[in-house]
């Protein structure tokens, strides 16, 4: 195992820097640059040379000894000033040294999965935890982060493995006449495994509290969507003219309401007599928004948005605007009228699909799986060969396995980790 360093902290000029060192070769790191290694976990303040002697800096220097560490590892931290020419003098000194190298993104953090300090739910929970901008967002990954979902998959790892021990007992005593089949208890803790499954699957979706509940504004040309985007989004992205068709790509914006994390779509108006090739690829890629919102504001007649949309009726501070019969809501984006209905309703709306505070969200490859583990004890319940009934809880037992990183492929790896970003 080679050892690596990489900056752990913010990118320079800062006030301090931390360059952080994790490998078999931490240690000889620290002698080479800090002289003693200093007692565990105890920061000690040391000038810091290059192996040819030239003096770095003036800083701390921080001993990890593994496996009790961050990543299971020897690590060392060296806490410099952050100007951009301590941390590159610094960094080339330690590249000099054998057996070390500069860092890949996500390494660090793989490294304590590799070694067990951490499962790949919590590792998840981290690589959100990193790139969360909301208060909403925070909580839910330090919740993920910090085993939240993993403590309840092992709890129902236990259970299963007992379920399973009573299939294995049944099947090797099954020719004997005085032992008894499985328990009478057996079929309803099946039960409650499910549901305690199917409880998790309802929760909210990580990736939608990630990228922000998405709401897109659709409807023909001129009908407005434009200057209600910059309304919602209190912004000027979005050209609004008078002109119909001048909106002819899709516009994303994330914003907080609320701290409420939320991504607006404005894209090209919608309608079948588009003959300009530009503008139709904006109208077909405005139709794979629609599919893709969580919500849809429908700005075009009544009853011709997708289903589940919400009818708005736009610029109703003009007098000859086209009214409709019942619209959810009736604004003015140019004047403000019943623009705060609206974003109370659309705050509203997108709490009910977020985790509650410091509850935890799952995952499009996590839900899968439990959806695999729901399934198959679905199939146990109901079986009488007791071989199935081994065979789908081991299915289920796998899917535990695969959410923990106990059977995760390297490509599931390197798409997880490859989030982070280097020094990670």
């Amino acid at each position: 195992m080679t050892t690596i360093f990489a900056l752990s902290s913010g990118a320079p000029p800062a006030g301090i820097a931390v360059i952080r060192v994790t490998g078999p070769e931490a240690g000889r790191a620290i002698q080479s640059i800090a002289g003693q290694i200093p007692p565990p976990r105890l920061a000690r303040r040391r000038m810091f040379r290059t192996p040819s002697g030239e003096p770095l800096d003036d800083g701390l220097v921080l001993w990890f000894p593994g496996p009790n560490s961050v990543t299971g590892e020897d690590v060392a931290e060296f806490h410099v000033h952050g100007g951009r020419a301590v941390i590159a003098a610094l960094e080339a000194a330690l590249q000099v040294l054998p057996g070390l190298r500069r860092a890949e993104a996500g390494e660090f953090t793989r490294r304590a999965f590799t070694n067990g300090r951490i499962d790949l739910a919590e590792a998840e929970g981290l690589a959100d935890l990193l790139t969360a901008e909301t208060e909403l967002q925070r909580r839910s990954a330090l919740a993920t982060a910090g085993g939240h979902l993993s403590r309840k998959l092992e709890g129902w790892r236990v259970d299963l493995l007992a379920l399973s021990a009573q299939v294995e007992a049944a099947l090797d005593f099954d020719d004997e006449d005085d032992v008894p089949g499985l328990p009478r208890r057996f079929s309803s803790e099946l039960r409650n495994l499910r549901d305690g499954i199917c409880a998790t699957l309802s929760l909210p979706a990580a990736e939608t509290l990630r990228e922000g509940f998405r709401v897109a504004l659709a409807g023909p040309p001129n009908a407005g969507k434009s200057t209600l985007f910059n309304a919602l989004t209190e912004s000027e992205a979005a050209i609004a003219t008078p002109i119909a068709g001048t909106t002819r790509d899709v516009l994303v914006r994330s914003i907080a309401l609320s701290g409420i994390p939320f991504s607006f779509v404005d894209m090209a108006g919608l309608h079948e007599e588009a003959h300009d090739p530009i503008e139709r690829i904006g109208i077909e890629r405005a139709k794979v928004e629609i599919d893709r919102a969580d919500l849809v504001l429908w700005l075009g007649d009544q009853g011709q948005g997708p289903t589940g949309c919400w009818e708005i009726e736009p610029k109703c501070d003009v007098p000859d605007h086209p009214r409709k019969a019942g619209p959810l809501f009736r604004v003015s984006a140019a004047t403000g009228e019943g623009m705060t209905p609206l974003t109370a309703a659309l705050i509203a709306r997108a709490q009910r699909a977020m985790p509650a505070p410091g509850d935890a969200a799952i995952s499009r490859r996590q839900r899968e799986r439990l959806e695999q583990s729901k399934t198959a004890l679905e199939a146990a319940t109901g079986e009488a060969n007791l071989l199935i009934v081994a065979e789908h809880l081991r299915s289920c037992r796998h899917a535990f396995d695969a959410i923990l990183g106990r059977t995760a492929t390297e490509d599931v790896l390197d798409t997880l980790f490859g989030r982070f970003c280097i020094g990670k």
